[in-house]
């Protein structure tokens, strides 16, 4: 009895012990969080149903009328949900090809240059590459080349194309990596065996290549699309103040118009949007999860 009720005090003493070292591993994360992430959505909750002060910023009110006048910033949603698919697709049409280059076709002595060669972008600031690209689409670059082989008038800067292609050059990236950790992981022998039941190779990156790395495809686009629904600079800079993203409604609203509970009712639909998001991309990576060990199976 004694050895017996010594083995439970033990025990416990053990999951006490596994507990606290738990918690002081998790305690500066959890820390971070709270201070950095909780509190700060606690408080443009609260001023979401507040009411814009005379003077500007915040006045104490409980009322729904900031959500009410969402469809005032109707433009800036629309860019947002259009040029953010859209910059995430066209990241991915132009990264599938890389990835799949690096982790099935690139030499062994070579991947890891190459690797880094994607990410040394990520060295320099992405206001001065933004900035680079104002002047190859501004009047001294592309187009000035275009006007002196005669072609006129060619305007690509302050575009929604000029826009799309700079999402695409800074977020290229983010889309790469995952997809390219999908698809090194891939077995080569399920493309042999392809290949030995006869499948073209078509057939073969329809079916198992593209189907076994969908996975890394919903992590990257899921990922650059939600970086995209904030983004500030690219549509500020390539954009010229004619194509307008959320981020750049909530820099107004923040910074101008100091109308603090409209911009926080339109940083809580854009954070809404991103867990829509978020959940989506999960659950279609949950199936294709799913579907992939069937088929294996």
């Amino acid at each position: 009895m004694s050895a017996g009720t010594g083995s439970v005090f033990s025990m416990r003493g053990n999951v006490l012990r596994h507990n606290l070292l738990t918690a002081l591993l998790l305690g500066p994360a959890t820390a971070w969080l709270v201070v950095f992430l909780v509190l700060p959505f606690v408080a443009i909750t609260v001023f979401s149903v507040g009411e814009r002060a005379p003077e500007g910023g915040y006045q104490a009110a409980f009322t729904l009328a900031q959500y009410a006048n969402l469809p005032a910033r109707a433009t800036a949603f629309w860019n947002t949900m259009v040029l953010a698919p859209a910059g995430a697709l066209a990241c991915l049409l132009v990264a599938y090809p890389v990835a799949y280059y690096l982790a099935l076709r690139a030499p062994q002595r070579w991947r890891l240059i190459l690797l880094a060669l994607v990410v040394i972008p990520f060295w320099t600031s992405l206001l001065m590459r933004t900035y680079a690209w104002m002047y190859v689409l501004g009047g001294r670059g592309i187009p000035a080349l275009l006007a002196y082989v005669g072609i006129e008038d060619v305007r690509l800067i302050n575009t929604p194309g000029a826009v799309l292609l700079g999402i695409v050059y800074g977020y290229l990236p983010l889309m790469i990596l995952p997809i390219y950790v999908s698809l090194e992981r891939l077995d080569r022998q399920l493309l042999e065996a392809s290949a030995d039941l006869g499948a073209t190779p078509i057939s073969t990156f329809l079916g198992v290549t593209l189907r076994l790395s969908l996975p890394g495809v919903m992590t990257g686009f899921s990922l650059v699309m939600i970086l995209l629904l904030g983004e500030y600079l690219i549509p500020t800079l390539l954009g010229g103040g004619k194509v307008f993203f959320i981020g750049n409604a909530l820099v107004d609203l923040f910074l101008q118009s100091r109308n603090w509970p409209f911009g926080s009712a339109i940083a809580i639909t854009l954070v809404a949007v991103s867990v829509v998001v978020l959940l989506a991309a999960n659950r279609i990576s949950t199936r294709l999860s799913g579907a992939r060990r069937v088929d294996l199976i």
